[in-house]
């Protein structure tokens, strides 16, 4: 079939959360891991700012991890740093290689320079870094060959979260919200937009995306500051809102949830990973439609099951995409009506297969 393209972009990485309290606290195996893992391989993770439940790239790293530990009988650990500093990272990346766990998965473009300088410090271990790439701050990134980048085509995703939105509301305002106006997050806005645009003019659906209401509020932990942009957009007549933002896209699903126990109808769009509980506002009820996810979890077993097949792609940077369903909506979503899921898979499948492409330039679909 003949590609479409939709004009629009993309570039990389979002990740964020509260600072951490806990100064290289060892937080030992998880409930998998155990006695009579001795022998097996051990495999090791540092957090990035936040917990390891963050409902985003800790917790999604971390449940790939596990899921080795469970089904390929690896031991796992991961550390908390006390900061957010190169210093913190080394000082824990140290740590677990010392205690023998030489497989380490590293969340986040914050681990770029510890990463750099580890990949050579311990040439006898292997890093994965999700969502960056070893650099020293100032040149070409340098991957080792006991080292993988991995990167996400977050643009494929929010087209996907794009089309599946358009199909459910069939008409009414879209809105963005932004974090720091970088690649990751544009390549999500530009992507989820291209979604739109593409129900629009292929599904019969009537949603329009206001320039005025695309905003990038330039932080990740600014909260408040996401309420109140949710509440001037809902106010101007938006109905749905796609959040690439961190803390502030959770102060904009709070704002959400705040309309909606107030009778209006408005809606929210996740991540990164599912959202859903996130958005709950009453029982199991919530305004998370759907959510833009990276499979942060597929990667980082994909890594461990790789290695343990003699097949770790040292020295490689990897894009996960649809072609190797590493993006997507998820699974389930209680806000999607079969049919909406039905018309959702098509488009993916299509996409996936490359009948579809979504755009890695931003052109401008504004109305």
């Amino acid at each position: 079939m003949k590609k479409r393209r939709f004009g629009l972009a993309l570039s990389l990485v979002l990740a964020a959360g509260t600072l951490l309290s806990a100064c290289g606290k060892d937080e030992g195996n998880g409930a998998e891991g155990g006695k009579d893992k001795k022998d097996a391989l051990k495999v090791g993770m540092v957090t990035d700012a936040g917990t390891i439940d963050d409902k985003s790239f800790n917790q999604g790293t971390w449940e790939g991890i596990l899921q080795a530990s469970k089904e390929l009988g690896v031991q796992e650990k991961y550390l908390k740093p006390g900061g957010t500093t190169e210093a913190d990272y080394l000082k824990e990346i140290g740590n677990l290689y010392d205690a023998g766990y030489k497989f380490i998965v590293t969340p986040g473009f914050k681990f770029e320079t510890a990463v750099f300088q580890a990949q050579d410090k311990y040439k006898d271990a292997n890093f994965v870094i999700i969502d960056g790439s070893p650099n020293d701050g100032k040149n070409d990134p340098v991957v080792a060959d006991n080292t993988v980048s991995i990167f996400f085509a977050e643009h494929q995703a929010g087209f996907v979260a794009g089309v599946a939105t358009a199909l459910e509301l069939k008409e009414g305002e879209a809105g963005f919200i932004g974090g720091m106006e970088i690649p990751p997050v544009q390549k999500f806005n530009w992507g989820f937009q291209q979604g739109v645009a593409y129900a629009n003019e292929n599904l019969g659906t009537k949603i329009t995306i206001k320039k005025e209401n695309v905003v990038y509020q330039g932080s990740f932990d600014n909260v408040a500051a996401g309420q109140q942009l949710a509440a001037q957009m809902f106010d101007k007549g938006v109905n749905v809102i796609f959040a690439a933002a961190g803390g502030v896209g959770v102060g904009a699903i709070n704002e959400a949830k705040t309309r909606v126990k107030s009778g209006k109808e408005v809606w929210m769009v996740g991540v990164d990973v599912d959202q859903y509980a996130d958005g709950i506002y009453e029982g199991d009820k919530s305004v998370i439609l759907t959510s833009a996810m990276k499979k942060i979890d597929h990667a980082s077993f994909d890594m461990v099951k790789r290695f343990l097949n003699k097949d770790f792609p040292g020295g490689e940077t990897l894009i996960y995409d649809a072609a190797n369903d590493g993006v997507g909506i998820p699974e389930e979503n209680p806000n999607l009506s079969d049919e909406t899921v039905k018309q959702v898979k098509e488009v993916y499948e299509k996409l996936k297969a490359g009948e579809i492409e979504v755009s890695a330039e931003q052109g401008d679909l504004f109305k």
